[in-house]
């Protein structure tokens, strides 16, 4: 699923792009197998231990417990928390949220969840004067990476498009090109 930035134009005074966070079909496939795998071996490793057969599909009673048995634990535990944490990253959608232009107040508001605490709630707010350009950084090779940043007098680059698959290039450059005709500012890196 490559919809990146899904730019949605409720006037010609507002724009505003969602940004897709942890709740992506890959996370949830990957949440779902680590679940799974570290849970079937902790179950082999218990029931190497009490000697009674946790697994319905295989005779785990079998296995010696040590070192066989506490290697099958620890990999289970693992695994079982590396589940539980990709499942609590989903439910809280970290890095979701949403890129908005609004004309009407002369404000862009960049908003992005993250883990739960004090900084749940990323909320930048900056002056549309404040804008300089739009940059895209496009760097391919082994890990290519390519998004589009927002160029802010005195502070510096912001990211706004997400994390992680690489978006087209076609479809990053018409990204860039429509947030910079509707910002007129500059479009820079291409």
């Amino acid at each position: 699923m490559a919809a990146p930035i899904a730019s949605k134009q409720a006037s010609n005074l507002i724009l505003r792009q969602p940004i897709l966070g942890a709740r992506r079909p890959s996370n949830y496939f990957w949440a779902a197998i680590s679940t799974a795998g570290g849970v079937g071996f902790l179950l082999a490793g218990l029931s190497s231990f009490f000697q009674i057969n946790l697994l319905p599909f295989s005779d785990s009673t079998q296995l010696v417990f040590i070192p066989q048995g506490i290697a099958m634990g620890f990999y289970g535990v693992a695994g079982t928390l590396l589940g539980l944490y990709l499942w609590l990253v989903v439910a809280w959608n970290v890095g979701g949220g949403y890129n908005e232009f609004n004309r009407e107040t002369g404000q862009v508001t960049i908003y992005r969840q993250g883990f739960p605490g004090k900084n749940r709630k990323i909320e930048l707010i900056y002056p549309l004067e404040d804008i300089q350009s739009i940059r895209v950084d496009i760097r391919e090779g082994l890990n290519p990476k390519r998004s589009l940043y927002l160029r802010i007098k005195g502070k510096g680059d912001i990211p706004l498009t997400r994390v992680g698959q690489p978006i087209a290039l076609s479809e990053l450059e018409n990204q860039g090109a429509a947030l910079a005709r509707f910002l007129a500012v500059p479009l820079e890196g291409l």
